[in-house]
């Protein structure tokens, strides 16, 4: 038997979570995000945006937010660009398994939709300007993971 998730109407409430450190980035992300559930079916008092300091901080809320029982997804939307220091290094790192981890403990999908750049100006194309947008294409992702869950 063959499992897929679709692009259809999702069930249930989803959760943004977006960091508000490059925020000039972030937004782009999370205007995506909330046009892709719209264009999906999600009407937008289904959808909570819950704002952090930084990508560092993700996490710890997106697992809250999944654990709760309140949301079908939670999508993760920031924006680490390298600098000097292997500050950013350490960040994305955390930022990363951290994510993973929030859906693993949660048990439900926790969709990874922080930008890692090396510059700015790759991050602005990435949120809209040349390369699509990455947060329009992390809540897809909760779409169709919604609409998988559903059928396991």
């Amino acid at each position: 038997m063959l499992y897929e998730g679709d692009f259809r109407s999702p069930p249930g409430r989803f959760a943004l979570v977006a960091a508000r450190f490059n925020a000039v980035v972030v937004d782009q992300l999370t205007a995506g995000a909330l046009d892709a559930l719209k264009r999906h079916g999600v009407p937008d008092d289904r959808v909570d945006v819950v704002k952090v300091p930084g990508s560092f901080e993700i996490p710890v809320v997106a697992q809250r937010l999944g654990k709760s029982g309140k949301y079908a997804a939670v999508i993760c939307l920031g924006c680490i660009i390298r600098g000097d220091t292997d500050h950013y290094d350490h960040v994305a790192g955390a930022a990363t398994s951290g994510i993973a981890r929030a859906g693993l403990d949660a048990g439900v999908p926790v969709v990874f939709g922080v930008l890692t750049t090396d510059t700015l100006e790759q991050a602005v194309h990435r949120a809209g300007a040349k390369a699509g947008n990455k947060g329009f294409e992390a809540a897809v992702t909760a779409v169709e993971m919604v609409n998988l869950m559903a059928l396991l």
